[in-house]
């Protein structure tokens, strides 16, 4: 097993854990340590079919607080947003995908981190459909560039309060579709290889085995506690991707 293959089954079973704990977090963490050793480019079939593997798996977790009706405007943006994710990732540099992802995190989660410092909770507030499909469009963007369709979203439940199972009942599935739809989409525009098959394969037992620990994890954190685990995840992988 080469480098890269080694680098590639780690930071799967790293972001297994942090997508079972968190609910979206595996293709940020796994973004986190790959584009330091590969492209975009070669990574994004992997972490999209492994991402999509894991939420089916965890999926069961949410599916008492899930509710067609909120999910839906989130699911025909991001139907929308895909294609176009795909094409970027297609004709973008790999530095530019890598700096605009991390750049978007460190804002946002440093941001809230500074304001959980100050004790300064984000006050409730409710929107119609328009700006929820708003956010699915930009997550299904994302999530073509690179398997990043849940990052959004999951911000977006955080500015408006919601509970840890309203939002994960939001973004986990909305993730579910975006990813099916990626893959097809990726498949489509010739990213997947031969190679790629191989480390798919390859990394199968890492992601089982990290996303059964993130599950078992997600069960003992608090309401608080997940709230500040999901920020340092988000702050962490933009870091890494922008230095």
């Amino acid at each position: 097993m080469n480098t890269a293959m080694l680098v590639m089954v780690g930071a799967c079973f790293v972001a297994a854990f942090a997508s079972g704990m968190a609910g979206f977090a595996f293709n940020l963490i796994a973004a986190g340590i790959l584009f330091h050793w590969l492209p975009p480019q070669e990574t994004a079939p992997v972490l999209v079919v492994g991402s999509f593997l894991i939420q089916l798996g965890t999926i069961r977790a949410v599916l008492p607080a899930m509710r067609w009706a909120v999910l839906r405007p989130y699911v025909v943006g991001g139907v929308l947003g895909t294609p176009l994710g795909i094409l970027v990732l297609k004709v973008t540099s790999a530095q530019a995908i890598t700096a605009g992802v991390g750049a978007l995190l460190v804002v946002y989660a440093g941001y809230t981190l500074a304001r959980i410092a100050l004790k300064r909770a984000p006050h409730a507030f409710t929107t119609g459909p328009l700006p929820d499909a708003g956010i699915g469009f930009a997550g299904g963007v994302l999530g073509g560039i690179g398997g990043f369709s849940g990052a959004l979203p999951a911000m977006w439940g955080d500015l408006k309060g919601l509970r840890k199972d309203e939002a994960r009942a939001i973004f986990q599935p909305f993730i579910i579709a975006m990813q099916a739809l990626a893959t097809i989409g990726l498949l489509a525009g010739g990213f997947f290889t031969a190679d790629s098959a191989i480390m798919l394969l390859a990394c199968l037992p890492a992601l089982a085995a990290g996303a059964w620990l993130g599950v078992r994890a997600y069960g003992l954190i608090p309401p608080e506690g997940f709230r500040l685990v999901l920020l340092v995840l988000l702050l962490l992988s933009g870091l890494s991707l922008v230095v």
